[in-house]
């Protein structure tokens, strides 16, 4: 596949070659001309299919490395390969350009809730709808470690984090999960959190209403105990 996508580069008149560069290897990935995993050919060539120099072939990679389309390994068997992409690989993504909106400019607390409420209310009550049992043992695994930890325990985001995204994966919908788990990677709501004895146990009561109604398979009841928990988060948090 590789060797047919060679012959299908030209040299256009654009205004930056890298732009030229970057504009052909991103339309050559996205219509399947490289695969998932598929190797691009090395700079030097590429330098020669486009008429331009390494360095501006090294820009063009760099973008789409930045962009996620590509990646880059080093060494003798390294090269530049282009990104399978997974529910993982795709939240990882996503979680890195969230980061970066939220080291420029803070976001309120009350601006990630409601985009919880976006995400999650409707992934509860899918979950209610196609969740397997292995779901049910992951979310109920979760609440079984958020039952015996203290209000200081420093992995309180990363069990709410799991929980959360848990419900992404048993929504069956796995762009969904990949945003739910991106919010919460970028975020981590827990952090913000007034933890007090009577408000992580009610956190804990929260979770296990939610998993038993998609345990249950009640989609309204699991949309609405998620809305409850959401708006009960909301009512603890502090500012960011």
């Amino acid at each position: 596949m590789a060797s047919t996508a060679n012959k299908s580069f030209k040299a256009t008149q654009v205004t930056r070659p890298r732009d030229q560069v970057e504009a052909q290897l991103r339309e050559a990935i996205l219509d399947g001309r490289f695969a998932q995993g598929d190797k691009l050919p090395p700079e030097t060539e590429l330098a020669q299919l486009f008429g331009v120099s390494r360095p501006t072939v090294r820009e063009a990679l760099g973008a789409l490395v930045s962009s996620g389309l590509i990646r880059k390994i080093p060494g003798v068997a390294g090269g530049s390969f282009v990104n399978t992409v997974t529910p993982d690989s795709l939240s990882q993504m996503l979680s890195e350009s969230m980061d970066t909106i939220l080291r420029i400019g803070a976001l309120d607390v009350d601006e990630i809730t409601e985009v919880r409420r976006v995400l999650e209310i409707p992934a509860a009550q899918w979950a209610a709808r196609n969740r397997s049992d292995e779901d049910i043992a992951t979310m109920q695994s979760v609440i079984d470690q958020q039952k015996k930890i203290t209000i200081d325990d420093p992995n309180i985001p990363e069990y709410d984090l799991r929980f959360h995204t848990s419900i992404g994966f048993a929504s069956g919908n796995r762009l969904l999960a990949a945003f739910i788990a991106a919010v919460h990677n970028a975020t981590h709501p827990a952090q913000f959190l007034e933890v007090t004895r009577d408000v992580a146990q009610k956190t804990v009561r929260q979770h296990i209403a939610i998993a038993k109604a998609i345990e249950s398979g009640d989609a309204d009841k699991a949309g609405e105990e998620m809305r409850k928990h959401l708006d009960f988060v909301l009512r603890y948090s502090l500012p960011c």
